[in-house]
């Protein structure tokens, strides 16, 4: 599905899905997706790479800082938003 869907092989985390024609890879924040959803930039999607303390499924612990990446087709990688 990662592949078939143009994950870049760095940004591929433990889940992937598709919503409304937009790839979400690994634990990325609803509100992002909402955000996203309402926006609709010409991506292919978002990810969260790895499995970061703190992001919507990983609480407890001491939360870490990290990136939320969108990507596209072309392998284009921008940093969408910081948490």
């Amino acid at each position: 599905m990662k592949l078939k869907n143009n994950v870049p092989e760095k940004l591929r985390s433990c889940h992937t899905a598709l919503v409304q024609g937009y790839v979400i890879e690994g634990h990325v924040p609803a509100d992002l997706i909402h955000r996203l959803l309402m926006e609709k930039p010409q991506v292919t999607g978002l990810a969260v790479p790895g499995m970061p303390v703190g992001s919507p499924g990983m609480e407890g612990g001491k939360p870490e800082r990290y990136d939320v990446f969108s990507f596209d087709n072309n392998g284009k990688i921008t940093v969408y938003a910081r948490r």
